[in-house]
């Protein structure tokens, strides 16, 4: 072993950083140490360093002690091993105490067979990977993948070729146009931007041929059997609270009841009053309306699509006495009947305000009340020749979302809007100034989205206001102010893109109604008069959003709810 000369200088440099000599040579030595046979050696053969030696920083004398002549050292108490053992043998010897428990673990190892240790380890894997086979897990997991398919109306997407260069976008303001095309004159580009802008009503009277089927098709044979059907009305004992609710119980949806009907979101919803086979129409906010036959061929999964309006369909009904007629109120100021027999959108009433809703006046549906958003009702008898009403009424509101005509006394009509609720008396309605109400429903803070009659008897009104109540009038006696019954806390805040809510009562259960909700999961709920929670329909796979629209059927057992989406969800017994 090469040892290092050094002189007294040098050990007394390396004694004032209190490092003992003999310490200092054995750390010399075990880094000096020669190469392993065969290994490549420096430029100059010397032995390569296993270590680098630590920094040569003296230490930082204390003042109060004195530090141990030279070659003395400090006395340490002694370690398991002793200092003057190799630190190789050290490391051997640990490495095969270690490995002498790992051995005794495996058993005996027989050169070119696996040891029981690693036997025993296969057997397990291979055990595991079988319970995991038995699960399906794979199976499983493609199957909640896979999306069920759409049934309804079908998205067409148009594949542009990855050869042809699109002209770079500009908007309607870059173009200096507006939106309809024309070139905007200089005086006039402040005034379009300002106002509210809506497509053109269509004029006139519109065929009534599918959108989604050929052009020149005309009507499905089978769309007008279904619509001419004779109505066979049956009398329905009332059901106690308790039968009534296990006649919800048995009304289930599955996938086959989910259908796209019209393309964008569903404003309103009407279902013909036939018993034999269910018909629902629906319209959404581009002016389509959609019906949709269950359990036929028709169209797309019995899906007929038309586009009488220009702008959202805010209310539909079909008439009671002649159920070949469907009636249909937009925004784009004009309120139509689709009249089967004649395969026709024809004009009952084109003002030039923007309509919120209308109603039947008497039982043969020949006049109805019909409101504009401004605040004025119009009375229209569809036997006059013509577009324009008999009379126009301005009402005290502010604005109207709604008219309903009492079931008995069709004379009354009340109103929702801007924080008021009215009923009105339309023999007494003046055309020269401002009606005043027979009854007021006080005591909302918000706008209300909508208020009904009871549908038997009229002594109930149900009012669903934004203050996130639903509350429930006594309208027995139709004068003064109606008293506050009940009311219900709901949250009616849907936001821009969801239709708003609107409690509406189930025709068959004079005391019972329905309403969509914002809770998760997504439901529909029918509540009682007295606040009582009846049902609840939910469905987790097939009923996954919110339906804002909700309507009955006014003799079977069937419910129906539309979303956003353009979706119809049918609860059926």
């Amino acid at each position: 072993m090469p040892t290092a000369v050094r002189s007294v200088a040098e050990q007394s440099k390396f004694n004032s950083g209190c490092i003992p000599y003999v310490k200092l040579q054995r750390m010399k030595e075990q880094t000096l140490l020669p190469s392993p046979p065969g290994a490549a050696a420096g430029r100059s053969g010397a032995a390569v360093p296993r270590e680098v030696l630590p920094s040569k920083r003296p230490m930082r004398k204390s003042p109060g002690k004195a530090h141990p002549a030279p070659g003395q050292g400090v006395k340490r108490k002694e370690r398991h091993s002793s200092s003057d053992e190799p630190a190789a043998s050290r490391s051997r010897s640990r490495s095969d105490s270690e490995c002498s428990s790992d051995s005794e673990w495996e058993g005996p190892v027989t050169p070119g067979k696996l040891s029981s240790y690693e036997l025993k380890r296969l057997q397990n894997i291979k055990q595991n990977q079988a319970f995991l086979s038995s699960l399906n897990i794979t199976e499983t997991a493609q199957a909640l993948k896979a999306k069920p398919a759409q049934r309804g109306l079908k998205t067409k997407r148009k594949k542009s070729s990855p050869e042809e260069v699109q002209p770079v976008r500009k908007s309607m303001r870059l173009q200096r146009l507006d939106p309809v095309g024309a070139a905007l004159p200089e005086q006039a580009k402040a005034s379009v931007a300002a106002e509210t802008w809506r497509p053109p009503p269509k004029e006139g009277p519109i065929a009534m041929e599918p959108a989604n089927l050929l052009e020149g098709g005309g009507l499905p044979s089978g769309l007008v059997r279904l619509w001419n059907e004779p109505i066979a009305l049956e009398t329905k004992q009332k059901l106690d609270l308790k039968q009534y609710k296990s006649v919800l119980e048995s009304m289930t949806l599955n996938e086959e009841r989910v259908v796209k009907a019209v393309k964008h979101r569903v404003f309103s919803m009407a279902v013909h009053p036939s018993t034999s086979r269910l018909l629902i129409a629906s319209g959404d906010k581009s002016g389509h309306v959609g019906l949709w036959a269950l359990g036929s061929d028709l169209g797309d999964d019995g899906v007929l699509l038309f586009e009488p309006h220009s702008s959202p369909v805010c209310c539909m009904a079909f008439s009671t006495t002649q159920p070949a007629h469907l009636l249909s109120a937009s925004y784009d100021c004009s309120l139509r009947a689709a009249d089967i027999s004649r395969a026709v959108f024809d004009e009952v009433y084109v003002p030039d305000k923007s309509l919120s809703s209308f109603d039947f006046l008497n039982e043969d549906c020949s006049s109805l009340v019909v409101g504009q958003w401004e605040g004025n009702v119009a009375v229209v008898d569809r036997r006059t020749p013509g577009t324009s009403h008999e009379s126009l009424f301005a009402l005290d509101t502010r604005s109207l979302q709604t008219v309903h005509v009492h079931p008995v006394k069709k004379q009354y009509f009340v109103t929702a809007g801007k924080g008021n609720v009215s009923i009105y008396d339309v023999r007494y309605l003046k055309k020269s100034k401002t009606s005043c109400a027979v009854s007021s429903l006080s005591g909302h803070n918000l706008s209300v989205n909508s208020a009904y009659f009871s549908p038997n008897t009229g002594h109930r009104v149900l009012t669903s206001c934004l203050d996130n109540t639903i509350r429930v009038f006594d309208t027995a006696s139709l004068s003064g102010d109606a008293p506050l019954l009940q009311f219900v806390r709901h949250n009616m805040h849907t936001g821009r893109w969801l239709t708003k809510l609107r409690a509406v009562w189930d025709p068959k259960q004079e005391d019972c109604f329905a309403v969509g909700s914002m809770q998760y999961p997504r439901r529909i709920e029918v509540l009682q008069e007295s606040g009582r929670r009846v049902h609840t329909f939910q469905e987790p796979q097939c009923l996954t959003t919110i339906c804002s629209v909700t309507v009955f059927h006014p003799h079977r057992n069937a419910l129906a709810g539309g979303n956003a989406s353009g979706r119809v969800h049918v609860f059926l017994d």
